[in-house]
C-alpha cells in the first residue's frame, strides 16, 4: 500500500478537494460501458481555484483521463492541482503513462481516490508523482471511486466482470403470464430506464431461451444515446439461435458474442461466424449445461467489467445459485398475473433460508407507474 506523503488538510482544502473528486468521478461516469477493458476513470485540473482542464476515459480505454484534461488544459496545467479518480498509470502500452505527463506538465499536486491494483501500477503512478515533488493526497471519495469501477476491480480480484440481474416483474414476482406473454409489463419511462442502464454496461446478455421466445434487439434506443449500444452475449450451449434472429441479422452492425459448449455442429458454428458472430467457448457444468462460473472467466479474459444480464427465468436462477450476482436492478409494475404466471427465477435448489442469496437495498426511483428498486449484494 501507497501511503499519502502530505499532511492532512485544513478543513477548507478537505471541502474543496471532496467538491473537485466528486466532480471527477461523475467525469468517469461518462465512461461507463465504454471504457473495458480499461477502468472508467476522471480528471480535473484547478489552478488558483478555477478549473483549466477536464477528461475522461475515452472509447476503448484510450485517451486516458490525464492525457485529455491536460491537452485541454495545455500550459495552464503548469502549478495546477490534478483531481483523479483513480492513481495514474505508471506502465508504457499504447501510451506514455500518465503519472510521468502529469509531471511533464509540471502540475504541483495530485489528489487521487483510491490506488490501482493493477499489478502493473498498483503504487508505482503515485510514487512517482511524489519521488518528483508532487504532493500526493490518497484516499478522496475514496467509496465513490470504488462504485465507478467496481466491475474492473472484481475483474482483477475474482477474474469476472461485475454482474447486474435486471428483472420486470409485477408486484406479485411474475415477469410473464402462463402463455409466455410478457411485452409489456413496465411503462414507458422504466423501458426508457432500461436502454440506459444498457448503455452503461460493457455488455448485455441473455439466454438463448429468451431469444426465442421474444427476438429481443438488445440495443440502446435512446434519442442520442444510440451509438452506445453495448456488446451482445447470448448464452447457448446447444447452438439453438435462430439464423433469422435481430441478433444474428444485426451482428455486422452491433458486436455480438455466442457463448457455447466446445464441438457442436461445425456447419452451423461457421454459419453464425460467416453472420459476424464471435464464438466463445465455454466447458459445461455436471449437469452439461454452460458453467456459469468459468462462462464470466471467459468474459473476463475478454476484457469485459460490467454484464447486465437480462433473461430469462432459467439465467436468473442459475446465476443466483452460483453466487454470481453482484446487484439486483428489479423494475417493479403495480400488477398482478397470479401463482400460474412465470416466475421471476427459476428454482435453483435451495433447502435453507439461511442459504438465500442476499442484498442490501441500495436506491429506489419512481418511473412514471412503476418503480426501480436496486440492491447490492450484501457480503
Amino acid at each position: 500500500m501507497w501511503a499519502s506523503s502530505v499532511a492532512t488538510a485544513t478543513t477548507t482544502e478537505a471541502r474543496d478537494d471532496l467538491i473537485h473528486m466528486r466532480a471527477a468521478i461523475a467525469l468517469a461516469r461518462r465512461s461507463l460501458g465504454r471504457s473495458w477493458p480499461n477502468p472508467a476513470v476522471g480528471c480535473v485540473l484547478v489552478k488558483n481555484g478555477c478549473v483549466v482542464g477536464r477528461g475522461w476515459t475515452q472509447p476503448g480505454g484510450r485517451p486516458h483521463a490525464e492525457t485529455e484534461a491536460l491537452n485541454r488544459a495545455g500550459d495552464l496545467a503548469a502549478g495546477a492541482t490534478a483531481y483523479v479518480s483513480l492513481e495514474p498509470c505508471s506502465h508504457h502500452g499504447q501510451t506514455g503513462p500518465c503519472a510521468e505527463a502529469l509531471i511533464a506538465a509540471r502540475i504541483a499536486r495530485a489528489v487521487v481516490a483510491m490506488e490501482d491494483p493493477d499489478p502493473r501500477v498498483a503504487g508505482r503512478g503515485l510514487t512517482l508523482l511524489g519521488d518528483s515533488g508532487i504532493a500526493v493526497n490518497l484516499g478522496v471519495g475514496e467509496e465513490e471511486a470504488r462504485d465507478i469501477n467496481a466491475g474492473f476491480l472484481l475483474r482483477l480480484a475474482k477474474n469476472r466482470p461485475l454482474v447486474t440481474l435486471k428483472l420486470a416483474m409485477t408486484l406479485d414476482g411474475r415477469i410473464a403470464t402462463h402463455t409466455g406473454e410478457s411485452r409489456w409489463i413496465t411503462g414507458e419511462p422504466a423501458r426508457a430506464r432500461s436502454h440506459l442502464m444498457r448503455a452503461q454496461n460493457d455488455a448485455v446478455m441473455v439466454g438463448s431461451g429468451t431469444v426465442l421466445a421474444d427476438d429481443p434487439l438488445l440495443n440502446v434506443r435512446l434519442p442520442g444515446l444510440e451509438r452506445y449500444s453495448p456488446l451482445r452475449i447470448v448464452l447457448d450451449g446447444r447452438l439453438r439461435l435462430p439464423l433469422t434472429s435481430a441478433l444474428v441479422v444485426g451482428a455486422r452492425h452491433t458486436p455480438t458474442w455466442l457463448v457455447t459448449l466446445p464441438g457442436g455442429d461445425k456447419r452451423r458454428r461457421q454459419i453464425y461466424t460467416d453472420c459476424g458472430l464471435i464464438l466463445i467457448e465455454a466447458p459445461p457444468s455436471a449437469d452439461g449445461a454452460l458453467d456459469l462460473k468459468q462462462v464470466m472467466g471467459r468474459l473476463a479474459e475478454h476484457g469485459l467489467t460490467r454484464l447486465l444480464v437480462e433473461g430469462g427465468a432459467r439465467l436468473a436462477a442459475a446465476l443466483l445459485r452460483d453466487d454470481l450476482v453482484d446487484r439486483l436492478a428489479i423494475f417493479r409494475a403495480p400488477s398482478l398475473i397470479g401463482g400460474d404466471g412465470l416466475p421471476a427465477a427459476a428454482g435453483f435448489g435451495l433447502d435453507r433460508l439461511a442459504d438465500m442469496p442476499g442484498f442490501v437495498a441500495a436506491e429506489t426511483v419512481e418511473l412514471g407507474r412503476d418503480r426501480l428498486e436496486t440492491f447490492r449484494r450484501a457480503h
